[in-house]
């Protein structure tokens, strides 16, 4: 069947070069459209190193000598001492799991310190984030080990000294941390004073929208307290329940300490919506221009295979009065279409890689070439046309077939 195929599309080689030219257009610019989606898909689905779900930000305030309240003795290292009374109220209330502080450090915030993590010779990219944080703070967010620590390790860790940092810090030496653990460092421009590193981090990312492998950091304990730090908890998952208006409610009465109050309390989610909202949005507007041209897409070729099949109606009938079963001219016509797609896969497959080559389309792992997702979204990308074809070619087809004969050859 094939070999009368070939020589078919052979015979009618005018119309069909046309048809391959379109669908080889159509899968190029399919696959550059399906390598956006699966970059932005599967960079949006990877583990973040951190989880946020029944945790709150508590930013906190400190009353000016205007207020008829406020305590002039309770300033300087005081005020670091309220702040640390504070933290323990929040932590022995029933609902709250775990208590925090941190400077600059929590998830999806856009205000952060960097350093640099130096062991011999290997060096730690300039942009890796600084997080300075009490101990808790890996219970509150859930922090992961690369060799599987949990949370509580690695606490533990923070505590007595030692610091931690993503797996993928020296990435570009090719050099896992998870090697290093143990080993001392030099931190904060500080070539005077080692740190040991306890366990290796997995990667944390910076935001839902950047890749993990690009997301550099490093925590330490933090050794001082002040208003302008940040508080994090996390809630029970059964008593999350409007939180945020039950702490409020005990926050004039239960929680100042001193000439310090809980001035905000927001959401995580709250938090992170907020702080990926443009670039949510830029993502949204590209996709919906991307859908818009798939929809082209698709009504241009099924209008093409549907008017195909419609022309050869008098073919159909003429197979059939042949002794050609339903089935056989059905698959006769899917067939030819399908086939001709097959035909221009290859060139369009050389066209794919040379756009990939010349980092002409997404860019993924500090590339735009990768062989298996060139191939994944070439599969892909052949799997959408093919539906189209068989769609536009099979809708009409059986309608053509249910004429008989006779009336199709008479109305030709």
């Amino acid at each position: 069947m094939t070999k009368k195929l070939l020589t078919q599309i052979k015979n009618e080689w005018r119309s069909n070069t046309w048809l391959a030219i379109e669908l080889l257009l159509v899968s190029v610019v399919m696959w550059y459209v399906v390598d956006y989606i699966y970059c932005t898909t599967v960079t949006y689905l990877e583990p973040r190193g951190f989880d946020v779900s029944h945790c709150y930000r508590l930013e906190m305030g400190v009353l000016t000598d205007k207020s008829p309240e406020y305590r002039p003795e309770r300033t300087g290292e005081k005020e670091g001492e309220d702040v640390m009374e504070l933290e323990e109220r929040l932590r022995r209330r029933p609902e709250i799991e775990a208590v925090s502080r941190s400077q600059s450090s929590f998830p999806y915030n856009g205000s952060n310190g960097t350093t640099e993590v130096r062991y011999d010779t290997l060096r730690s990219p300039g942009w890796t984030i600084r997080r300075l944080v009490t101990p808790d703070f890996m219970r509150v967010f859930r922090y992961r080990g690369a060799n599987g620590e949990t949370s509580e390790q690695l606490a533990e860790l923070l505590e007595r000294g030692d610091f931690l940092a993503s797996n993928n810090l020296y990435r570009k030496y090719h050099v896992p941390m998870t090697s290093l653990v143990g080993k001392r460092f030099y931190l904060f421009g500080d070539t005077a004073q080692t740190y040991r590193l306890g366990a290796a981090l997995q990667d944390v990312r910076y935001y839902d929208y950047q890749q993990a492998c690009n997301s550099y950091s490093m925590a330490y304990k933090l050794w001082w307290a002040d208003s302008q730090q940040e508080l994090c908890v996390r809630v029970r998952a059964d008593q999350d329940h409007d939180f945020i208006n039950r702490l409020k409610a005990d926050s004039e009465k239960q929680l100042r300490v001193g000439n310090v109050f809980i001035s905000e309390v927001r959401s995580f989610q709250e938090i992170r919506r907020s702080y990926q909202q443009s670039e949510s949005n830029h993502i949204r507007n590209y996709l919906t221009g991307m859908a818009f041209l798939l929809l082209n897409i698709f009504l241009g070729l099924l209008a093409t295979f549907w008017f195909r099949t419609q022309q050869r109606r008098s073919e159909i009938a003429l197979h059939k009065a042949h002794g050609a079963t339903n089935g056989a001219v059905f698959s006769r016509l899917l067939a030819e279409g399908l086939l001709i797609l097959v035909l221009v896969t290859i060139p369009a497959l050389i066209i794919d890689y040379n756009l990939a080559y010349n980092e002409l389309n997404a860019w993924r792992n500090d590339t735009t070439l990768e062989w298996s997702r060139l191939l994944i979204c070439a599969a892909i990308s052949f799997v959408l046309i093919a539906l189209m074809i068989i769609i536009g070619s099979g809708i009409p087809a059986r309608k053509a077939m249910k004429i008989e004969p006779a009336e199709a050859l008479h109305d030709e």
